[in-house]
């Protein structure tokens, strides 16, 4: 918790917003610290890690769909410690117009 915070500038005027932008800072900070805990690692190594997740688009003549990436052992393990569920594998599912 000690360590410097990487803010970016934000163009906010009305106190309202201002509030609510730091609110919102101070929950992203608190879910990653409580991830750090119940893992026992670091956030940038989880990033490193869920970050290998993905969906791609795939167009044919049957239609398109979204289809995400095979999950790899060490981000599929962090999601179990995490307690949560693996995405699914099709997101998306659209048929061409007739």
């Amino acid at each position: 918790m000690k360590s410097v915070l990487d803010l970016r500038p934000a163009c906010h005027r009305l106190e309202e917003r201002i509030r609510a932008h730091v609110i919102l800072c101070w929950l992203a900070l608190l879910l990653v610290r409580v991830a750090e805990n119940q893992a026992g690692q670091t956030w940038p190594a989880m990033r490193r890690d869920l970050q290998r997740i993905a969906i791609g688009t795939f167009t044919g003549p049957a239609g398109t769909f979204r289809q995400r990436t095979d999950i790899p052992k060490t981000a599929r393990d962090l999601l179990t410690t995490l307690k949560i569920d693996v995405p699914r594998k099709i997101h998306e599912l659209t048929t061409p117009e007739a």
